[in-house]
């Protein structure tokens, strides 16, 4: 971009994506025993768009009676079908899920946007595609077990209490719930009370492949339905993602049970530049790690490292780059950057940018960039100048909000990189292979993205280390946390 007036932006028509096919009923049950239950609250509570601020459809609230239900439903079909089935008869029911996933995925792309306020282009190309491999790919092992853990004689726990968060509604569900069915458990799971329609799109799925009834159970609510299902005493096995300070409540939960736990928290991840580093392919992979995704990843490259000799380049390539980002319309597929998933998050996300510009940092945002009217935005925004000690340097945004750091040498960076008490992912960005691989030894972070940023293969594994949680999600390690040996 170096001979392109930063000023300068291109005008798109608008190119709206159709959301006349995407089927959203006014009211959703629970979905429990392979049926559409109301809830023993008698409680619905509204699902609303971020970018619209309109209301989208009702949801039932499941309380604790709701929760002993689904799981007493669980249960049963464990023992009554589930465990009883060949690896090769569950892998016949994953991939015919990942098949109708396939064949209504542009009316789950939809659903996911207008949902969750992402843009058209993430849900399409990413989101949902990524979800439906997670069951074709977990389909495969689930024949495969005992080739997975040789002379092991793997064995399912039993019922699987699953958490998930408004940031990947249905990849979250996917990384859950394909894993623990293939390893012969059955499952009640919950979406985050914010985002609940592609979860409880689903539940509808599942009823349309026909599963044995009960084997997965989808029920909405607040955080006490999801207290409710950590401490019930019929559940062998519990999977949450989420914010590191509820982990911690549900870690001290389950301790002293025999409950098997996996946490995928917090990430303040450091995404790192050094001089040799391609930096116009950095740039775009430093955007892509942070503002794409509106900052609602938690292993966004939202702390970045820049070695001192490119700082001055990396920084204005930077704001070009910025000055060109669309915000706007999620289901417009020239938006590259959608809306925030809440008032709440938005409100939180301003503050960090008031602590921000209080601590003396130099805050950049576009001049060329133009909220909507309607609906929870917020511009990109670039803190420059940041010590360690800043608070937006260290403590999880969960937004568009970018921090630049500079350093001199590999020893600097790496412990830079490691004084925070999150251990999710990190970047590197450099032409010398030695340096990635001295890296990856040295970094905290159970994800290392080395010349590139935020990709994900059903094959990987992902999670972290210190308070970004403990346990594997994705590839072969993702089946360990579901089966006993």
């Amino acid at each position: 971009m170096d001979n392109v007036n930063a000023a300068f932006k291109w005008e798109y028509a608008p190119a709206p994506e159709a959301k006349d096919h995407a089927r959203i009923k006014k009211q959703y049950d629970l979905f429990i025993n392979g049926q559409w239950q109301k809830p023993a609250s008698k409680k619905y509570f509204a699902s609303f768009s971020p970018s619209t601020e309109e209301k989208l459809s009702e949801v039932a609230e499941a309380n604790e009676k709701d929760v002993n239900t689904a799981v007493t439903a669980a249960r049963t079909a464990y023992d009554k079908y589930w465990k009883k089935l060949s690896g090769a008869e569950r892998a016949k029911y994953i991939f015919r899920i990942a098949r109708v996933m396939q064949e209504r995925s542009r009316e789950l792309a939809v659903i996911e946007t207008m949902d969750g306020g992402k843009p058209i282009r993430e849900s399409r190309d990413f989101d949902i595609p990524t979800a439906s491999n997670h069951f074709f790919y977990y389909a495969g092992w689930a024949d495969k077990l005992n080739y997975a853990f040789p002379n092991r004689n793997p064995q399912a726990l039993g019922v699987a209490a699953q958490i998930i968060p408004w940031n990947f509604p249905l990849l979250m569900a996917a990384w859950k719930i394909a894993p623990a069915l293939a390893t012969g458990n059955t499952v009640v799971l919950k979406p985050a009370e914010s985002t609940p329609l592609t979860a409880l799109k689903l539940a509808e799925i599942i009823e349309e492949a026909d599963l044995p009834p009960g084997v997965v159970n989808i029920i909405t609510g607040f955080g006490k339905t999801g207290a409710a299902m950590v401490n019930h005493p019929d559940v062998n096995k519990i999977a949450f993602t989420g914010s590191t300070d509820v982990g911690k409540l549900i870690q001290k939960a389950v301790a002293g049970t025999n409950k098997k736990l996996t946490l995928e928290l917090g990430g303040k991840a450091a995404n790192i530049v050094f001089e040799d580093a391609p930096i116009d392919q950095a740039v775009e992979g430093i955007v892509n790690g942070i503002f794409f995704n509106q900052g609602h990843v938690c292993c966004a490259g939202s702390r970045l490292f820049v070695q001192e000799g490119v700082a001055d380049v990396v920084i204005r390539k930077l704001k070009e780059r910025m000055d060109t980002l669309i915000v706007g319309d999620p289901l417009d597929k020239n938006t590259d950057i959608g809306a925030i998933n809440s008032k709440e998050q938005l409100e939180k996300i301003t503050s960090y940018l008031k602590i921000g510009v209080e601590e003396g940092l130099e805050l950049y945002q576009s001049s060329h960039c133009h909220l909507p009217k309607k609906g929870f935005f917020c511009k990109p925004s670039l803190f420059i100048g940041a010590a360690q000690s800043s608070r937006v340097a260290q403590e999880e945004i969960f937004g568009p909000v970018l921090t630049i750091q500079t350093f001199r040498t590999i020893e600097e960076v790496i412990e830079k990189a490691n004084n925070i008490p999150y251990g999710l992912s990190a970047g590197v960005w450099t032409d010398k292979g030695s340096k990635i691989f001295n890296l990856t030894t040295k970094l905290r972070a159970g994800v290392v993205w080395a010349n590139t940023y935020n990709k994900f293969d059903p094959t990987s594994p992902f999670g972290g280390y210190k308070e970004s949680g403990f346990g594997r999600e994705g590839g072969l390690h993702g089946l360990h946390p579901y089966l006993r040996f």
